[in-house]
């Protein structure tokens, strides 16, 4: 059995590479579906020997005992691999473990708010089964993060349908794809994309102007505030703060749960 789990373990370790090697790549994705097909197999297996066992029980008589450990080796060896999958995916990750983050955010354009497209479907989300929208206009960060890279804002409107640059960014919206790039009329004047952050700290909130829009990851809370709060907004007017605030942050201002820093 001891040789069964280390030909496992290092088949993972091999495993990694082959599933990484391009950010199209989903690696809990791929791990998924490596598992359904160990149990798919398995089970044939399993159901395989079962039948074989039931109608040819009178020949097959003298072989039951190596039957039985068909079906148990066959059980144990599923069983194994969907252990150390699972093991081997939270010790590859940063996190080292599943995490559950969240962020609200808002997006603008020239004035007027843009509502993303909504979940379809039993899943009720948007975006993959770690990095999500609910509907909620909330970044949602639920599981093994193998990588902070795979949790930034470029990658959260890649996995909606879109994209997000600091000088472009098209949004999947109820309507269509909505396409904004910098030197758009807004207010018939050449538009810019901005983006803020609200941040708290010791109960105390303060707002930034983020200026690397790709690489921004949020920061690891679950609850908003602390959780951030980060605007969006495609204007003409160029500034270094936003009037804009998520609705989480205002009601949390109001019962006085944070303050100004």
């Amino acid at each position: 059995m001891k040789r069964y789990f280390f030909i496992i373990v290092a088949f993972l370790l091999f495993l990694y590479p082959v599933l990484s090697h391009g950010d199209e790549i989903d690696i809990h994705q791929e791990l998924y579906n490596l598992q359904l097909n160990f149990i798919y197999i398995g089970g044939l297996i399993i159901v395989g020997i079962t039948l074989v066992s039931i109608y040819f029980e009178k020949k097959l008589k003298k072989y039951k005992i190596y039957l039985f450990l068909g079906i148990v080796i066959s059980t144990v060896i599923v069983t194994i691999f969907l252990a150390s999958s699972t093991i081997y995916l939270n010790v590859l990750s940063e996190t080292k473990g599943p995490v559950h983050w969240h962020a609200d955010f808002q997006i603008w354009n020239c004035g007027q708010k843009v509502d993303i497209v909504d979940p379809k479907g039993f899943a009720n989300r948007v975006g993959t089964s770690v990095f999500h929208e609910h509907g909620d206009n909330r970044i949602h960060i639920e599981g093994v993060v193998v990588d902070e890279k795979e949790v930034n804002l470029d990658r959260f409107f890649h996995v909606l349908g879109g994209e997000m640059h600091s000088d472009r960014f098209v949004l999947p919206t109820e309507e269509g794809l909505l396409t904004i790039n910098n030197g758009g009329l807004c207010k018939e004047e050449p538009g810019e994309i901005q983006a803020f952050v609200y941040r708290t700290k010791n109960n105390k909130y303060y707002q930034e102007k983020i200026t690397n829009l790709e690489e921004y990851t949020p920061s690891p809370y679950q609850n908003v505030p602390p959780g951030d709060c980060i605007i969006i907004e495609f204007d003409s007017e160029i500034k270094e703060r936003t009037e804009n605030i998520c609705e989480t942050y205002k009601i949390a201002i109001e019962r006085g749960d944070i303050i100004g820093s």
